[in-house]
């Protein structure tokens, strides 16, 4: 099933009871993220949100594909998995041999249905140009502002349109989009994307760079300008397979760039590579941290055209969940099927959990027959396309649940020998790692924890032991700087354990691991996870999202070798501001006041539905200062 635009798809969200209507005015500067964000993380992703009063012309959709429901409706499926065997088919279709010329006269079918999902040109009138703005003017539009020290409004669900000044190939991307003046934006292209590299190629060219921005549509366009997609494949090739028909293209007004027929907004224009840059930023972004303002280069726009009746849609990024958890989902699904194809036979699953915040954390499992496999797989995804900017990587075997996470941490530490089943290493990663010493450069850590074949065998093997009748005050005794201490770990049988210290305390760290390895009351405690005061250490899903931001495996993971206990790692997930050689990011949360706002204003938003509390009651306390930035010291 395909969706001709915005309007159609949130008809069949509200008959399928996955749509709610706020008819009240909300204020898309920081008021209807609010709002957004409590549904959000509500149990499998809340409902979809229409805002119908936003002070402008149109209505605001969020958290329209923000659960496994609405993101398989989105793609017009039952069911993500149904995507998983489409593609498993296309693939095995395509590349088994074929021995005789029966066989490949089969291929025909297959070819023509593949052709059938190529984009093709609209005819007439195209309904993205229905409404021409005679004087472009953003202001018209009810783009959000989504954290209180964002550097202003974004636009967050554009769909980016570029092509090679050479070779003439489209790329659409997706790259929040600062609004800075009535035509004027911020073109937030990170150095990895194929956007950054086209206006290189411009730059060198001395040419103008023509964009076309469009927003809306059939949802499948715009999952599909967020896929990993390799370069020189047309994303809307990827969408007529989701859609199982063609995305019908127009020509633009004033650009020669061609973008989906049926878009709710197309916004035209051009970067000058020989403007000045222009000042971007910060936004509260998808990893729950603030990035950093930067120069980025400046979208002159030149003409704004609408369908009659457009819907403008937007996303909230921030602490996870939120529904660009539920697009990974799709991408985990759609994408896992060529790596094994085509790079990684072994392949069997591949998840990154939302705690990772897409490049932190990625969990693979292969299907193991000989020595060195589980690394040669680490190594392999390491330099594969979006995947180079992974930080923490961990292999198991086959018959591993990979959505199963307290077996995987069990098996780990059952299996696992420190430091022998871990590789470190250094590459690129995503520019939104704050914990690298370098910008957008930093280690990696690979775990093999695959079974062992006897080529691999080397050491001693490891035993998992629970601590005895440790208790929080044995801890306290021996490190009187901790402020407090978890062990509820212990009672799911795995010998970790949890700490915070404040800040001031921080600077002795390397005595308190010196403590903690030399005390044998703590000898079966394989792994300690040091965090600031204000982290809830009794929260293992705040726990692992702060532990996976704040840490480079090379910097911050230290290991201690323990004969007959497999070695024992501490994790150092403090924050480095002012130690690391970078501006630190704050955690965005809404203000005191807009939650309070919201709070006063359920009755009347949501007559019929429970007050849901404010997320960011959760972690306000983890917001250190007021400013996007932890500055360093002068």
């Amino acid at each position: 099933m395909s969706w001709k635009n915005l309007s159609e798809f949130v008809h069949h969200l509200e008959s399928r009871n996955e749509l709610i209507r706020v008819r009240s005015y909300t204020d898309p500067v920081l008021e209807i993220a609010e709002i957004t964000d409590r549904f959000s993380k509500l149990p499998e992703g809340g409902k979809a949100i229409l805002f119908e009063n936003t002070g402008s012309d149109f209505p605001v959709l969020t958290n329209m594909m923000g659960s496994d429901t609405r993101i398989a409706m989105a793609l017009g499926v039952s069911s993500l998995d149904e995507i998983s065997e489409n593609i498993s088919d296309l693939f095995s279709g395509l590349m088994s041999p074929k021995s005789g010329w029966k066989e490949k006269l089969s291929m025909i079918p297959l070819l023509g249905r593949m052709q059938a999902w190529f984009p093709r040109s609209f005819s007439g009138k195209a309904p993205c140009q229905e409404v021409i703005m005679n004087t472009p003017d953003l202001r018209k539009l009810p783009v959000m502002q989504c954290w209180p020290f964002d550097g202003g409004r974004f636009i967050t669900l554009p769909m980016v349109h570029t092509k090679d000044p050479v070779t003439g190939v489209r790329n659409v991307g997706m790259y929040r989009m600062q609004v800075l003046g009535p035509d004027l934006t911020g073109m937030h292209w990170h150095r990895h994307k194929t956007g950054a590299r086209h206006f290189e190629s411009y730059k060198a060219l001395h040419r103008i760079m023509p964009v076309a921005v469009t927003l809306g549509g059939d949802p499948a366009c715009i999952y599909a300008a967020t896929a990993p997609m390799p370069e020189n494949l047309d994303e809307y090739l990827l969408a007529g397979f989701l859609r199982k028909k063609p995305v019908e293209m127009v020509k633009c007004l004033t650009q020669d760039l061609e973008v989906p027929a049926f878009s709710e907004f197309v916004i035209e224009g051009y970067v000058d590579p020989s403007e000045p840059l222009v000042w971007e930023g910060p936004f509260g972004d998808h990893t729950g941290f603030y990035s950093a303002a930067d120069w980025y280069p400046a979208f002159h726009v030149t003409c704004i055209t609408h369908r009659s009746g457009a819907v403008w849609p937007a996303t909230l990024v921030g602490i996870p969940p939120q529904e660009d958890a539920y697009m990974a989902k799709a991408t985990e699904k759609i994408f896992s099927m060529p790596i094994r194809y085509m790079m990684q036979p072994e392949l069997r699953g591949l998840h990154m959990p939302v705690c990772g915040t897409a490049h932190n954390l990625a969990l693979v499992s292969i299907e193991k027959s000989y020595p060195g496999q589980g690394i040669k797989t680490i190594q392999s995804l390491w330099g594969a396309g979006q995947m180079m900017m992974n930080k923490i990587m961990l292999v198991a075997d086959a018959s591993v649940n990979l959505y199963d996470y307290r077996s995987i941490v069990r098996n780990a530490l059952q299996k696992l020998v420190f430091p022998r089943d871990l590789i470190f290493s250094r590459g690129p990663l995503d520019i939104l790692d704050h914990a690298s010493p370098s910008f957008s450069f930093g280690s990696k850590l690979g775990i093999d924890m695959t079974r062992r074949f006897p080529e691999e065998e080397c050491g001693e093997a490891c035993s998992l032991q629970i601590p005895g009748n440790l208790s929080p005050s044995d801890f306290k005794q021996a490190l009187p700087a901790v402020s407090e201490i978890c062990l509820d770990w212990f009672k799911e049988g795995l010998p970790i354990v949890s700490v915070s210290l404040k800040e001031e305390m921080q600077a002795s760290y390397a005595e308190w691991v010196g403590i903690c390895n030399s005390n044998p009351a703590f000898s079966a405690v394989r792994v300690w996870i040091w965090l600031d005061e204000p982290v809830n250490i009794y929260d293992p899903w705040q726990v692992a999202w702060m532990a996976l931001s704040n840490t480079d495996p090379s910097r911050d993971i230290s290991i201690y070798e323990q004969p007959g206990s497999g070695g024992v790692i501490h994790i150092n997930a403090f924050s480095k501001a002012g130690i690391s050689g970078r501006d630190w990011p704050n955690v965005a949360v809404m203000s005191e006041k807009i939650s309070h706002q919201v709070d006063t204003r359920w009755s009347e938003l949501f007559p019929q539905i429970p007050w849901i509390p404010s997320p960011s009651d959760k972690t306000r306390q983890l917001h250190h200062s007021g400013e996007a930035m932890v500055k360093k010291p002068e």
